[in-house]
């Protein structure tokens, strides 16, 4: 099967990687050549990293690369494919304007997965002609390493459709797991709460940066912190689940916290800003609370 990606940011030139590795023929289409080259490079370091941890041979490196496209158009991308999974920035309007046009020009069997980790899929679906082969899969980053996909059933996604994608997700090396169309699915219903919570928590004068971190670490053994995660995430993209699912879900208790809403407001969104809760350095792994944020 010949796959098609949409968008090559951090998700999508992932996706790509993982695809083309599992020895897929596969388009990665942006509207923006430059954006197109830089995930080239991006798939072309990773998969060198895997290849000095001897998890990749030279010769299969060589391979992925070889089967890897890009295009600027979606009507030449995805001519010919029998999966196309969108991965643009989560934005409504822009997924929905994407849909329209993958119903337009993808091949009339094809399925179209959306990678949004929140957007409704039946939503998304409603804008096409063939609701019951529109699909999600959320994909977790880094997408090289893993394991979960989390598989969104619209209400109108097909059982067939459905089953593909579970074993497709399979071919990948992935552990797919099929959840319902509700807003936040299961991923972000759960972990957007929690974020924002310590962001509150942080807000209030509970504890610093450092210490919510420490304290989920080391007590709940979680491998990251939850305003690390949160600055590794996006803020920009923590805030935009969580109204998601406060209007969509219509309870108060998700509502975002007044700093998240601010500290996105004045563009301190995390690693890709270069500060949110910490201060981010290009090369350095040092974990430096934001000055803001010292006590």
């Amino acid at each position: 099967m010949n796959v098609a990606v949409i968008g090559s940011g951090t998700m999508g030139n992932g996706i790509a990687h993982v695809f083309a590795q599992h020895g897929f023929s596969v388009s990665l289409i942006d509207i923006n050549q430059p954006a197109l080259d830089r995930a080239l490079g991006t798939i072309t370091k990773n998969l060198d990293r895997q290849v000095t941890k001897a998890t990749l041979s030279e010769d299969e490196k060589v391979a992925t690369l070889g089967r890897l496209k890009t295009f600027t158009s979606i009507q030449e991308g995805v001519a010919g494919v029998g999966l196309v999974v969108e991965a643009a920035t989560e934005n409504v309007d822009l997924k929905l304007q994407i849909f329209r046009d993958l119903d337009q020009y993808a091949p009339a069997e094809a399925i179209l997965a959306s990678n949004t980790s929140s957007i409704s899929i039946t939503k998304i679906a409603a804008v096409t002609k063939r609701p019951q082969q529109v699909i999600g899969m959320h994909f977790m980053n880094p997408v090289p390493v893993m394991k979960l996909v989390e598989v969104i059933r619209g209400y109108a996604t097909s059982d067939a459709v459905t089953q593909q994608v579970m074993d497709l997700s399979r071919q990948l090396g992935k552990t797919p797991t099929e959840v319902n169309d509700y807003p936040g699915f299961v991923a972000n219903r759960i972990l957007m709460p929690m974020i924002n919570e310590a962001i509150i928590t942080l807000f209030e004068g509970v504890a610093g940066v450092e210490e919510i971190d420490t304290v989920m670490k080391l007590g709940m053994a979680h491998p990251m912190g939850p305003l690390q995660l949160a600055d590794f995430i996006g803020l920009d993209v923590c805030l935009a689940i969580l109204r998601v699912l406060h209007e969509g879900l219509g309870n108060p208790k998700y509502a975002p916290c007044p700093l998240l809403v601010n500290m996105v407001m004045a563009g301190r969104l995390g690693v890709k800003s270069g500060e949110g809760f910490y201060q981010h350095t290009a090369g350095s792994k040092e974990l430096v609370v934001a000055e803001r944020f010292r006590k």
